[in-house]
């Protein structure tokens, strides 16, 4: 009950900028776990929509561990062509492979608490739809072997980038305004009234305004500190170089996706060098900045040993 009750502020501290998202979604779970919902059906059956790299998959990502239950994710770009649903239910008596069971049917059934993450449903041959179906009314699923799986303690989310492209030749840019029933028609274009019909709530992710990715930046840099900390590094990042990783590590087409690239290219790349073989191998502390255009890490040996911080020092004007 503690968990449920601190659902939404415990997903809002760790993915920024989708406030209204995660209210819908928390409030869903709620009623599903209220008992207000049929019985025989999984706990939530739930369409995130939005443009890429906004965080969909992050917060499917954090509810699991919130929840304390397993995530199981299935690329869906890989479900594309008729021969592949096999692999998810296991193939017919008589195939190659009947034997071996289906990886969506296996995987609930040794994980029957858990979310269930389909990634770029839209993108899956027709025939996982069908499956779909199945679950999302009964919240039962049989393979190719006659076993019935149970999927009523399962959180089915499947997320979608339906209107994306629309969005992007709306406007462009840090947070870009979206249109009025923009997302709803995208749906109705992408899926069939069956399926919408059986979907609990359509949680709509917007585009990250320009002080979101900034707190996405401190987020990466601070996993990033923590990784250091047994060796006795600690990050210094001026709001100029906080820009300069915003500026180059968001993309319109592709969120805040390009971020870690953007990390692992011009800070985790000097400083893998500096740590096995140069100033950082006794420790030490990282001063990141901006000089002609590009980032600039000024290394400093430690006056004494330092002690973990909950958030990476951001270094302001005073």
């Amino acid at each position: 009950a503690e968990v449920l009750r601190d659902l939404e502020r415990a997903l809002k501290r760790v993915v920024f900028g989708q406030d209204k998202a995660i209210e819908t979604l928390a409030s869903a779970i709620k009623l599903s776990r209220a008992g207000l919902r049929e019985p025989e059906k999984p706990i939530g059956n739930y369409l995130f929509t939005g443009p890429t790299g906004v965080g969909k998959t992050e917060v499917a990502k954090q509810l699991a561990d919130v929840l304390g239950v397993e995530l199981l994710r299935f690329d869906m770009s890989e479900y594309m062509e008729k021969h592949a649903v096999s692999r998810l239910i296991g193939a017919p008596p008589g195939y190659v492979g009947f034997d071996q069971g289906g990886m969506l049917t296996d995987g609930v059934d040794q994980h029957p608490h858990c979310v269930l993450l389909l990634d770029e449903i839209e993108k899956a041959h027709p025939d996982v739809y069908n499956i779909l179906l199945q679950v999302m009314d009964h919240g039962k699923l049989t393979d190719h072997n006659g076993r019935q799986v149970d999927f009523r303690n399962v959180i089915l989310i499947m997320t979608s980038n339906a209107g994306a492209m629309e969005q992007a030749k709306a406007a462009i840019g840090f947070g870009r305004a979206r249109r009025d029933g923009e997302d709803t028609a995208a749906v109705e274009r992408a899926f069939s009234p069956e399926f919408r019909n059986r979907l609990d709530a359509v949680v709509s992710f917007s585009a990250l305004p320009r002080a979101v990715i900034l707190q996405v930046v401190d987020k990466f840099v601070l996993q990033l500190e923590a990784q250091l900390i047994d060796r006795n590094v600690h990050i210094e990042l001026t709001p100029e170089a906080a820009d300069w990783l915003a500026e180059r590590g968001y993309d319109d087409r592709m969120g805040a996706r390009p971020l870690a690239r953007t990390i692992q290219e011009h800070i985790k790349k000097p400083l893998a060098e500096e740590l096995l073989f140069g100033r950082l191998a006794k420790g030490g502390i990282v001063h990141i900045g901006v000089k002609d255009g590009a980032l600039d890490l000024d290394i400093r040996a430690p006056e004494k040993p330092l002690l973990p911080r909950s958030r990476p020092r951001l270094l302001t004007a005073d």
